[in-house]
């Protein structure tokens, strides 16, 4: 089965843990922490993916950029990219898995995004202004 974006809105509201709202296309997850994660269903892909820190504020990109690169295999299923909203460089931590993904795994993911976000956050936080 090929989930829609309404049927992982509704395997998320379920869960007591997370504050699950949704817009359009997009389903938005909140933490206990108020670590905030979107999530997209896009043909046969879902993609989950939550803000770091605005570019803007990092001290040193290119050595923040160069541990990035040497610490990534530290926070498994989570890659961090570049992403430009509203003119404006991010940092962004994401995940992806397959639109038949079973539930268990949908719910694993965005686990393992939330707690990647705060480890890496604890990481990198040096590199910021």
């Amino acid at each position: 089965m090929a989930w829609t974006l309404n049927d992982v809105q509704r395997l998320l509201a379920e869960d007591p843990r997370w504050d699950v709202t949704q817009e359009e296309d997009v389903i938005k997850v909140k933490n206990e922490e108020e670590i905030e994660a979107f999530l997209t269903v896009s043909g046969e892909q879902i993609l989950v993916e939550s803000l770091l820190f605005p570019a803007a504020q990092v001290n040193d990109t290119n050595e923040l950029n160069k541990t990035i690169l040497e610490t990534h295999k530290l926070f498994p299923l989570t890659t961090i990219s570049l992403e430009t909203i509203n003119g404006e460089q991010y940092y962004s931590a994401f995940g992806a898995l397959s639109a038949s993904s079973k539930a268990d795994s949908i719910v694993l993911e965005i686990e393992l995004l939330f707690t990647n976000v705060e480890g890496m956050l604890e990481s990198y936080e040096h590199f910021l202004k």
